[in-house]
């Protein structure tokens, strides 16, 4: 790397939300990209000074959450509408980080969500906040890129 050619971190605001392949609209938080392997334990006979520790497999501790300021278009709620009359429709999401040209760095692959929670903005006549939405989604896992 010559002198003055240094790789600066991607700033975490510049972010956009893709749900079956369209953006998704504006939001101001994103949470949950987690994973993990498992560790399985395994004691082989005679061997008292360490345990083998093998990968199995890879969970996602945590739902994935999406938080806007509530505007016009209706599609999140919409589609958590439909899970509480029974209606589960999967769609894939992705995470999308950019980098300050708007040029697309990272992405994560959400397989299979669908809304498991809604909340509501919280509102008060003495502030004068944006009122936000959340949504938690349960996902079969990360696609690989």
């Amino acid at each position: 790397m010559a002198v003055g050619d240094r790789k600066d971190p991607f700033l975490s605001f510049n972010f956009v939300v893709e749900i079956d392949g369209l953006v998704a609209g504006g939001f101001s938080e994103v949470s949950g990209l987690q994973a993990e392997a498992e560790i399985q334990e395994y004691r082989e006979g005679g061997v008292n000074e360490y345990i083998h520790k093998r990968a199995g497999p890879i969970r996602y501790p945590s739902n994935l959450t999406l938080k806007r300021g509530i505007s016009d278009p209706t599609a999140l709620w919409s589609w958590y509408s439909d899970v509480m009359q029974g209606t589960i429709e999967r769609k894939n999401v992705s995470i999308v980080l950019m980098d300050s040209a708007g040029d697309e760095k990272r992405r994560w692959n959400f397989q299979q969500a669908y809304p498991v929670k809604w909340t509501g903005p919280e509102l008060r006549a003495a502030v004068a906040e944006i009122a936000f939405e959340s949504v938690e989604l349960a996902h079969d896992g990360l696609a690989p890129q």
